[in-house]
Formats: structure tokens, sequence, C-alpha cells
């Protein structure tokens, strides 16, 4: 295979949940460039229907929330009706509602738990069988620097990314030896919606980027070859892994 068709999603059909915003939307439209048929799944219709117009190629927005256990086989069927049952599913969806440890509240747990960490496995469960008949799939999740870092204000967070790295190694497990490989991005800090209240903060963003071994913060092109790599032939022999989208913060 030459090198540049093994980084090729042409002709793939792409689920990105979290696509109304952020890295999510980033991540839709990376795909949608390269040639991938993609489904943005998201809960503002609103919001997925701007991604859908500007995104280009063939998109469909589906308005839905992956957090909820039993909408979910009307959400797949949603999802498989434009462009067939995906081959590749990227959760990107997150909340975080950065609570102090001694201000968690049950339901601020329970709403993170159920979006960051329940939601990637139960859709994903609900999109293998359909992978498993053709012989190849593509599960990318989201973790983050919360994985393996503390930060104030997220311990409800960092407990479910935290719970995201071993879930990708479980569905590695599980799944792979039918070929469908399963990994995460973990990326550092990027400007999003999630992210508002760090970039808002100049000097709080200055120290980050220092922290890096790069010395900056994260733009969202540089999610773009990571990306394609995960969800291409490319990486067929890598799964289980996290992949530190950071720019070195981990390694200082």
């Amino acid at each position: 295979m030459r090198g540049d068709d093994l980084f090729s999603v042409a002709g793939k059909v792409a689920c990105v949940t979290g696509a109304s915003s952020g890295l999510g939307r980033h991540a839709a439209e990376v795909l949608a460039r390269a040639g991938a048929s993609v489904i943005g799944v998201a809960r503002r219709a609103g919001a997925l229907a701007e991604w859908q117009a500007g995104a280009g190629g063939a998109c469909a927005a589906v308005e839905g929330d992956v957090a909820d256990r039993d909408g979910l086989p009307a959400l797949v069927d949603r999802i498989s009706a434009p462009f067939g049952a995906p081959d590749i599913v990227v959760h990107a969806a997150g909340l975080n509602t950065r609570q102090a440890a001694d201000d968690v509240t049950p339901e601020g747990w329970d709403a993170t738990l159920a979006v960051n960490l329940s939601a990637p496995f139960f859709l994903s469960q609900r999109l293998v069988p359909e992978m498993r008949a053709r012989g190849w799939g593509r599960i990318v999740n989201f973790a983050s620097l919360q994985s393996f870092r503390a930060f104030p204000g997220g311990i409800a967070y960092g407990a479910t990314k935290g719970g995201v790295t071993q879930l990708t190694r479980a569905m590695a497990e599980a799944w792979s030896g039918d070929g469908i490989t399963a990994n995460a991005i973990a990326p550092g800090f990027f400007r999003t919606e999630l992210t508002a209240a760090v970039f808002d903060d100049p000097d709080r963003a200055a120290r980050n980027a220092a922290q890096t071994c790069i010395g900056r913060n994260g733009e969202p092109e540089d999610l773009d070859g990571p990306l394609r790599f995960l969800c291409s032939d490319a990486s067929r022999y890598v799964t289980g892994q996290v992949l530190m989208l950071d720019g070195g913060f981990t390694a200082k």
C-alpha cells in the first residue's frame, strides 16, 4: 500500500459525537475533508446545522443525547440511516462540571460519568457488530491530561478520563481480534468551549504553554494528523493506546 493510501479514510463512514463544537467539530470537519461520509452527533441542533453547512463533503447531522441510554437504539438507527453503519466512531462529546471535590453533587457526578465514560462504551457496543461483520473498524476515544494529572475542580472529569484510558485498553482486548482497533487521543490545552475558563485567564494560558516542551498551547490543526492516523490503515497494528496530543506537557 502506498504511503498516501495508508492514511486514507475515503469511502469510510464516520460517526463523530460532540460534533457541534470544539475538537469534536474539528474532527468531523477533518474526516469530511478527507473523503469520509460523516455523521455528526450532538444535542444542539442549531450548532450541528452550522457545522453541516460549512463542513463540505458528505455530511449528516443527527441531533441526540449520547448519554440517554434508553434512547440509544433509536439514536444508532438514525446514525446509520444516511450512509450505512459507521466504520469509524470518534467519541468527542464531553462534559466538565468543574466542581471542587467538596462541592461535587450526585447529579453532576452522574452526568459527567454518563457523557464521558458510559456513552463511549455503550454506543461502541452497538456499532461493533457491523464493524465485526466487515472485519474492519476504528474506535477513537478522547482521553485528557486529566487521565494522568489531577487538576483543581476536576475530580469528576478526571475520574472519567482516567476511566477512558482503561476503557480503551479493554475495548482493544475485546474487539481487536475482529479487526477493530480502539485507541484514544489525549489533548493538552486547546482553546474550546470546554476550556474557555482556562484561556480567559491569559496568565494561566501562558503558564500552561510554558509547561509544554514545544512552548505553546494546542491549535485545532494539531489534531489532524493523529486523527487521520488512528482512523486509517496506517494504525492497523496500533490498538489499546493513548496518544498524548499535548506538546510534551506530560513529558516534563
